[in-house]
């Protein structure tokens, strides 16, 4: 049996494997560099290492899929979190431009027009508008899933059919207009 140390120096190759084999456009992946991926990849091989226990799989098969795991995480977090500086409210979420006389007068027309849209609203869209103010408050899709009953492709399903209706209903188009 190989030490921790040992198993992931015979096994650093399978790090570029698996961004070679998984991770499309490396080079272009907002915070990370190709350099960060060999970095987080190396920390999930580390945890292979750990997490390892001889006789139920191949080492190496155990430990792509723990650093393809960790580099989809860290990407996953890098996409939440890159959501959630960009929309500091539902504003920037529904495209706007939160430049107001009064800010918090209009917050609230905007607060009771989305409440209006989502009581009218039935189904999928009432569902997508829940989870766009739950993104815009930071909640990543894989929470507002976990929290509808679902799972976090539905939620991003849910959330693009209400902001298609959104940006094309006309109170909202007015509203844009007037801001």
């Amino acid at each position: 049996m190989l030490s921790y140390e040992e198993l992931i120096e015979a096994n650093l190759g399978l790090v570029v494997q698996v961004i070679r084999d998984k991770v499309h456009g490396a080079n272009q992946i907002g915070i990370f560099t190709y350099e960060d991926l060999i970095q987080i990849g190396r920390v999930g091989l580390c945890k292979a290492a750990r997490g390892y226990k001889p006789g139920n799989t191949k080492f190496d098969t155990y430990a792509y899929t723990v650093i393809r795991n960790e580099i989809f995480d860290a990407l996953e977090y890098a996409s939440v979190r890159r959501n959630y500086e960009a929309s500091e409210d539902f504003d920037t979420v529904l495209g706007m431009t939160p430049v107001y006389d009064d800010p918090f007068e209009d917050r609230i027309g905007l607060e009771s027009l989305l409440n209006t849209l989502q009581s009218k609203s039935t189904g999928i869209i009432s569902k997508g508008i829940k989870a766009l103010r739950l993104n815009a408050q930071g909640l990543s899709y894989k929470e507002i899933g976990e929290m509808l009953g679902s799972n976090d492709k539905n939620a991003t399903a849910w959330a693009s059919k209400a902001r298609k209706y959104l940006l094309n209903n006309p109170e909202i188009i007015a509203l844009r207009g007037s801001i």
